[in-house]
């Protein structure tokens, strides 16, 4: 008997944790939040221009604060554009393993989460102690937890879609929706 071997796709699997178990879309999304927590720690979050500056807003002078915007946009942006891609590039060679829309591929979820973080930055007073960070941060995480998990129109027949974009599509719709959901609820408790 020969046995399986599993392809070396270290993006799609976000570097093994697609091989994780229960729950290897729950694996997959912590990664984003976790870089999340660690720019918060590194001063590197949006904050309000009138709150007081720390590490690398610090660290910039007067530009302090647009520097740490800066820096969090593009950090999720990249995260967002070079999973995304990873989903699009080898999603065939993973679906011919392991099947459609595989378990073990998880750079969709990384890719996803990456939307309701990017939401974050229109809500600065998220950022402004580590208590409100960890709670925004927790909210972003479950928000696009339940809409991953749930699928609402249109994200569930975007799932159907062949290939790679179908394993991509429908987590960047619950991002979207996450995004939504956690922009609302900034605007319901202002």
């Amino acid at each position: 008997m020969i046995p399986r071997v599993r392809p070396r796709l270290p993006l799609i699997t976000v570097f093994g944790l697609g091989h994780m178990r229960p729950a290897s879309g729950t694996w997959g999304s912590m990664p984003p939040v976790a870089i999340a927590a660690l720019l918060w720690l590194m001063g590197a979050t949006p904050v309000a221009p009138d709150a007081p500056a720390r590490g690398i807003a610090a660290a910039a002078g007067d530009q302090g604060h647009a520097i740490a915007l800066a820096v969090y946009l593009a950090t999720f942006s990249c995260i967002c554009l070079v999973f995304s891609a990873a989903c699009i590039v080898q999603g065939a060679a993973a679906e011919a393993v392991f099947g459609h829309d595989p378990a073990e591929v998880v750079a969709d979820e990384t890719a996803g989460q990456c939307l309701p973080l990017l939401a974050l930055a229109i809500v600065p007073a998220s950022f402004q102690s580590w208590q409100t960070a960890a709670a925004w941060l927790a909210a972003a995480f479950f928000a696009f937890r339940i809409f991953d998990i749930f699928k609402p129109w249109p994200a569930g027949a975007l799932q159907r879609v062949a290939g790679g974009w179908g394993i991509l599509l429908d987590d960047l719709a619950a991002g979207a929706y996450a995004a939504a959901a956690v922009v609302g609820a900034a605007w319901l408790l202002a």
